[in-house]
This record gives structure tokens, C-alpha cells and sequence, in this order.
């Protein structure tokens, strides 16, 4: 990981450091070949997307969201969103995905970062909601089946009066009308798969 990637600053929010990728193509490559599948996901977590900046420059904007309370990252990838929540006092952090590369990932930008965030490599998607104050839900509708589950999961947390912030680009597969939009950014992601460079991106609430 450490030979594809460089700690540089996140565009925009120059207070946070990530490891990132220059080339999402030979990094895809590289993955294949150090772990022999040959179709292995995108990685995501070796890029800073539109939604997560969104979310993070909300968050140090108003820390007021998550100061004190637990706040649960879901599909974390670089662990960005995860990291922004403990730089505003989150109490508790914890940030899930499904690629043990992104966890791995989520553990090198926490301490380069100097934040405290515990991890889990697991499909929360697939249980009930997490006992947290917060979830945050960066760059989840990339995909239609994927964003279908994410929003009913999200909504079924904040039936149970959990808060949920969604961060996203404007992605087809959001629906616009389950959303309140609460802020908007000008973002520059770090992968060249978003085909911009500079972007607009929202923070939303889901839509009562």
C-alpha cells in the first residue's frame, strides 16, 4: 500500500493528510497483482471523493454535530469522514467497510492524522443499525443496488433517532426527494474516475 500511495493533503481541507494515489489505474493493477485476484474492487480508500470532502468540510465547519457523540462512518474507504468527525471531538469513532486494504488504509491516515478510530471489516448493511449518535454516509450511491440498501439502512437508523449526514456529488442513484440538502461545496477529488476535477458536492439529511 505504502509503495503506491503518498501522505499529501486532502484538497481543500489542507489541515488533513491522507495517503493517496497519483494513478487509480496502476494502483487497480498493483492491487491485482499483490493480491492475485483479478478483478479486485475499486480502491477506493487510496482517493478522496466528492461526497467525503463535502462531509468533512461540514463537519469542521460545525462541529456542533458531532462533538461528544459516536459517530459511525459507514463504507469509510480512506477512513476521511471518520477522521474529520474526531478532529471536530466526536467522542467515539468507529469506521466499517468491506475492503481490508481500506482498513488498513483507515489505520495509517488515523495516525498520521493523529486521530483515535476503531475499525470493522464487515457489510454493517447487513445487521441492524449500529448504537451510535451519528452516522455518516459519504460517496454510497455509485452503484444502484448499493445505494438502494444504503438508504433504507439510513433510514431505518434514524427511525431509531439516529442522526445521518449523506455526502454526494450528485450521483444518479441519490434519490433527490428521500434528501434535504443542508450544505454545498466546491470539491477537487484526487482520482480522475470522477472524469473532474473540480466539483460541486452536497451534505444532505434524509428527507423527513
Amino acid at each position: 500500500m505504502l509503495r503506491h500511495t503518498r501522505l499529501q493533503k486532502v484538497p481543500g481541507l489542507a489541515d488533513l493528510r491522507l495517503h493517496l494515489s497519483d494513478d487509480v489505474f496502476a494502483l487497480w493493477r498493483a492491487v491485482a497483482d499483490e493480491t492475485g485476484d483479478r478483478d479486485p474492487p475499486i480502491p477506493f480508500w487510496a482517493f478522496a471523493w466528492g461526497g467525503g470532502l463535502a462531509i468533512a468540510h461540514y463537519l469542521l465547519e460545525h462541529p456542533e454535530r458531532v462533538a461528544g457523540r459516536r459517530v459511525l462512518d459507514i463504507a469509510s474507504g480512506s477512513g476521511l469522514c471518520a477522521i474529520a468527525a474526531g478532529r471536530a471531538g466526536a467522542a467515539a469513532v468507529t469506521a466499517a467497510d468491506v475492503d481490508p486494504l481500506a482498513i488498513a488504509a483507515m489505520a495509517l491516515n488515523a495516525r498520521a492524522n493523529a486521530q483515535r478510530i476503531d475499525t470493522v471489516y464487515a457489510d454493517l448493511l447487513a445487521d441492524d443499525p449500529s448504537d451510535v449518535d451519528v452516522i455518516l454516509a459519504g460517496d454510497c450511491w455509485y452503484e444502484e443496488s448499493f445505494g438502494r440498501r444504503a438508504t433504507a439502512w439510513l433510514q431505518e437508523a434514524r427511525g431509531q433517532g439516529i442522526d445521518v449526514l449523506i455526502g454526494d456529488p450528485g450521483r444518479r442513484y441519490l434519490d433527490p426527494d428521500s434528501v434535504r440538502e443542508i450544505a454545498a461545496y466546491e470539491v477537487r477529488t484526487t482520482t480522475d474516475l470522477e472524469d473532474m476535477d473540480k466539483s460541486r458536492a452536497w451534505v444532505y439529511e434524509l428527507a423527513d
